[in-house]
């Protein structure tokens, strides 16, 4: 592989990276750019009378901006990350996680906690947690509430994780790779400077069902990625 060639691919780990250095900013807000995600959420929340409403119009709002041209533009060269990418891409997916992660935090879910983080992940890769929330309900015998999702063990995010990695880097085609020369399908393209709708309508419309609804069910229509969890990967889990 030449030196322009291997400027030109991002490996797994590195998607890694973005991810944590995007979720940073959503959690800290950029100065003189954007609020922080609990800012954010708290101005929606003053403004309806039930943070389910509040979330809807959250939604609605930032998929009309994403609409809207230069709103993405608005976010360019803005992010700096560990890994050069092109600043559509970068602000695609700050965007997108940002919606995200609000919607978590107004249903009431720690955004510090490593267990909400690996699932705002999954939600913006569209890789399905159904059979982990199964598995930890017939583990401790209750009905899935946020205080199970704390008790997810650290062996179980690490699979999640590893699934985000490689999903976002097979939706391109690659072998372990995504060439930086094209934008990534999926994660948002950005087209006539605006967002890709349909993939932001579909990624909203999951992280309402995953974190309000409480609803992790595979929707085969999205290309939901399921991940395979075995009694194993809950042995670190006290009993209760």
């Amino acid at each position: 592989m030449s030196e322009k060639e291997k400027k030109t691919v991002i490996a797994q780990e590195d998607v890694m990276k973005i991810l944590d250095s995007c979720y940073e900013k959503c959690l800290n807000g950029i100065l003189k750019v954007s609020p922080s995600v609990e800012e954010m959420a708290n101005d929606y929340l003053k403004k309806y009378k039930t943070k389910e409403e509040a979330c809807k119009a959250m939604i609605r709002n930032q998929i009309t901006k994403c609409a809207t041209s230069g709103f993405i533009t608005g976010f360019g060269g803005f992010i700096t990350m560990p890994v050069t990418l092109p600043a559509n891409i970068t602000s695609v997916i700050y965007v997108q996680m940002r919606m995200i992660a609000c919607t978590s935090y107004m249903a009431g879910f720690d955004l510090n906690s490593d267990q909400t983080q690996t699932l705002v992940y999954a939600c913006l890769a569209g890789v399905a947690v159904n059979n982990v929330m199964k598995q930890a309900s017939i583990k401790f015998g209750v009905k899935f509430a946020n205080g199970l999702i704390k008790k997810i063990p650290g062996k179980v995010l690490t699979k999640i994780n590893q699934k985000v990695g490689f999903r976002f880097i097979t939706k391109f085609g690659t072998k372990g790779v995504v060439n930086l020369g094209k934008l990534i399908p999926g994660v948002g393209a950005v087209i006539g400077g605006g967002l890709d709708l349909v993939e932001t309508k579909i990624i909203a419309k999951r992280s309402y069902k995953w974190f309000f609804e409480h609803d992790f069910s595979v929707n085969k229509k999205d290309n939901e990625e399921e991940i395979e969890v075995y009694e194993s990967d809950y042995e670190e889990v006290p009993k209760e």
